[in-house]
């Protein structure tokens, strides 16, 4: 007998399933009971013919079949939000929902206000923020607008080049006034930095600047943007952080400004098929005009 086709409901439970890592929080965050999820998943397992998970006294444990199955339901989930979204609102429409994706820092502390402003103008339009210091993939529709920072190579995205942030190195005024403030790059290493737990390739690109940086001289170490940028405004110590931010705070206190910048560049980038959508139009050209005056407030003097 021919097996039936999967149903999509069955494919929503296996991708809770996968990043949830238990029945019992997928069915939390579906609104599901345990058994009616556990039905999902094994109805998933007889229609494709393969054992999805294992079951043991720890919980359930992803099988390779599972891991491969992975990224395909992430692409169904990916086209169901845009197909809901699309459906928000009219082409021409100045309605509907719109997907904006950012790094955690760039959306906790620069968009914040340039989306209240967007608001006020357009109240109609709603915008879903997802903030991620993972690239999202425009192409599957992850998201209809993307902040990055990294010039996008694939010929379906528009891509405009915003200008550049800069970062610079950074202490709060009352921890220079204790501690007095680092003179050279090397003297850096004398103060209670504010750092990464585990290294990146942003992290090495610091290295080759000849900054003596390493896990081991942090006296904070975090992986989280944002993270840093408050445990700096509290006095923990010196950190980076983009000079546009950092100018907010007047008891911020930029340090060695001319042998400490790091320039990045700002783009922001969607899907060509999207540009006529009128609702995903406004709030790219809005952002465009905000996040270009951003970029040129963001300048060391």
């Amino acid at each position: 007998m021919a097996r039936s086709d999967p149903k999509w409901e069955t494919y929503r439970s296996f991708l809770a399933v996968m990043t949830e890592g238990s029945l019992s929080a997928a069915a939390r965050q579906l609104g599901l009971t345990q058994p009616t999820l556990g039905r999902h998943i094994d109805e998933l397992e007889e229609a494709l013919g393969q054992s999805l998970f294992t079951r043991s006294q720890a919980g359930l444990i992803a099988t390779q079949a599972a891991r491969d199955l992975l990224p395909h339901a992430q692409a169904m989930a990916s086209a169901a939000d845009a197909l809901i979204r699309a459906a928000s609102g009219t082409e021409s429409e100045e309605k509907g929902a719109v997907r904006l994706t950012a790094s955690v820092f760039v959306g906790g502390e620069v968009l914040p206000d340039i989306l209240t402003r967007f608001r006020a103008q357009h109240p109609a339009i709603a915008i879903e923020l997802i903030l991620s210091d993972l690239t999202q993939d425009l192409l599957r529709r992850d998201a209809d607008i993307a902040v990055r920072m990294v010039q996008p190579k694939q010929e379906a995205l528009v891509a405009k080049k915003i200008g550049t942030t800069t970062l610079g190195l950074y202490a709060r005024r009352d921890y220079l006034e204790r501690y007095g403030a680092p003179k050279t790059l090397e003297e850096v290493a004398q103060h209670a930095i504010i750092g990464f737990d585990r290294e990146t390739a942003f992290e090495r690109g610091l290295k080759a600047m000849g900054l003596p940086l390493s896990r081991e001289l942090f006296a904070l170490r975090v992986d989280n943007d944002l993270a840093r940028a408050n445990a700096l405004r509290a006095g923990f110590g010196l950190g980076v952080c983009q000079v546009g931010v950092a100018k907010r705070d007047p008891d911020l206190v930029n340090l060695l400004p001319k042998a400490f910048r790091i320039e990045l560049p700002l783009w922001l980038v969607m899907h060509k098929d999207l540009s006529g959508i009128r609702r995903i139009r406004l709030l790219f050209d809005h952002l465009v005009q905000e996040l270009s005056a951003y970029a040129a407030g963001s300048k060391l003097r």
